[in-house]
């Protein structure tokens, strides 16, 4: 593909290496150029020819890279972001966007006076169980949705390596990390949320920050969601469940993008984004007569590629970009509150 993005991308760490490069590198519309690396020079063994620099500031005096992803710390994400928009650069934000809405605000607004674009990065969208519960509610079979519980859980009781998650700073904990997901998954399904209150706890000896974070969401016509992410579930139960009017659904989290991702697995394989047969999610409609009718759903097969198509879209052709301002605000405001 001609005129394609060059692109740099500042931590070749988790995130770099499983999330971002080998979608750049299988997008026909980039180039993925460039990589900071601090200490070990790692990605050019997966991509030969990419050039790896010592620090930030020199990727960004690379006058050929345009695009440039932000994947480094929570804390970090503002000060790196804004100054690859005034190096010329359009962002692609992982997330949190930023730590507070202030933050946020300046970003885009930054953008737009320097005619760049600056995206923030919610690759969760494009995960089958969240598309498999996006199918469930658009198709109407549920009715009117009148509660939703979104969870993200997992057992990790001892404090993790990764300093700046673990440390009593901007960004880091539980509700940062995975809260932010689960916020825009329900903001993408249900719309803004009117109301919301907070509980935080830190369960895991010696921890610092939160591990534990449940967030209760009021939406204009009456709707209740409720946010929960914990480091502490032996036995997670579903990811989703909506509740409406004439039915429930019930999905259990897959998460096979990165489980794949880590095994080896890459994008353009035919079985990537392929959930296990027995993930399917469980749909219960009440009829007219009063009876109850269970449907298995499903899996749908779903790819981050999808991600990188929307900000190749937006950069190239304009298109507007799935992940609004509006939204990003809000989910921060709701972070930070």
């Amino acid at each position: 593909m001609k005129n394609k993005i060059s692109t740099g991308v500042l931590s070749f760490g988790m995130s770099g290496r499983l999330f971002h490069a080998p979608f750049l590198d299988q997008h026909k519309g980039f180039a993925l150029n460039a990589v900071v690396e601090r200490t070990s020079k790692k990605a050019h063994h997966h991509y030969p020819g990419i050039k790896s620099y010592d620090s930030v500031d020199a990727l960004y005096n690379n006058p050929d890279i345009e695009l440039v992803v932000v994947n480094t710390p929570n804390n970090t994400h503002f000060e790196f972001a804004i100054q690859a928009l005034q190096a010329g650069k359009h962002v692609l934000v992982e997330k949190p966007f930023t730590v507070t809405s202030t933050q946020a605000k300046e970003l885009f607004n930054e953008a737009k006076k320097l005619g760049r674009q600056v995206l923030p990065y919610q690759n969760r969208r494009y995960d089958s169980d969240f598309l498999s519960v996006k199918q469930v509610l658009e198709s109407g079979k549920l009715g009117w949705p009148i509660e939703a519980h979104l969870r993200f859980d997992r057992y990790k009781d001892e404090i993790g390596a990764k300093l700046f998650k673990e440390t009593n700073i901007p960004g880091a904990g539980i509700l940062y990390d995975l809260g932010s997901h689960l916020l825009d998954g329900s903001i993408s399904l249900f719309g803004m949320p009117i109301k919301w209150t907070k509980t935080l706890g830190q369960f895991r000896p010696q921890t610092q920050v939160d591990d534990y974070a449940h967030i209760h969401l009021t939406y204009p016509e009456g709707l209740q969601v409720f946010i929960t992410a914990s480091l502490l579930v032996a036995d997670p139960g579903p990811a989703f469940v909506i509740n409406g009017t004439k039915g429930s659904y019930r999905k259990s989290r897959a998460d096979v993008q990165e489980k794949q991702l880590q095994s080896g697995v890459t994008p353009e394989n035919s079985i990537y984004g392929i959930e296990e047969p027995d993930k399917k999610g469980i749909l219960t409609v009440i009829k007219q007569d009063g009876q109850s009718i269970q449907e298995e759903i499903a899996p749908i097969q779903s790819s981050y590629l999808q991600v990188f198509e929307d900000v190749y879209q937006t950069i190239r052709t304009g298109k507007p970009y799935p992940v609004t301002e509006a939204q990003i605000i809000r989910q921060l405001e709701i972070l930070e509150a």
